[in-house]
């Protein structure tokens, strides 16, 4: 995925893993130990996230269902992070710092790159 209007970054395609099952949003992050940067995992549908069991700090971002970023939360803190945007249909956890490196911001569009 790209992000639109982030294109003049050094590295504006991110590899997105999809958690679509209950299993898998359920699951999200816990038991890894790191994620690479340029990676992340997007939960759907999913309005919040909660840091237990994490093991590494991690960035947010919140989405509508056409992929516009509604807001975004960096650094949140393994164990006792909670964040949440009741808007959002969905949620991609980042490497902590990958907000900053990317350029996210709010309003933008994250869009599928072939």
């Amino acid at each position: 995925m790209q992000v639109t209007g982030a294109e003049n970054k050094k590295n504006p395609y991110l590899q997105i893993e999809v958690a679509d099952s209950f299993f898998r949003r359920f699951l999200g992050l816990m038991g890894r130990k790191r994620i690479a940067n340029g990676t992340g995992l997007l939960i759907a549908p999913c309005n919040s996230i909660h840091m237990c069991f994490m093991r590494f700090k991690i960035d947010v971002v919140y989405l509508d269902k056409n992929y516009r970023v509604l807001k975004t939360v960096e650094n949140i803190l393994p164990w006792i992070g909670l964040s949440c945007c009741f808007k959002a249909w969905a949620v991609l956890e980042l490497p902590a710092g990958e907000i900053k490196r990317q350029g996210i911001g709010k309003d933008m569009v994250f869009r599928p790159v072939d």
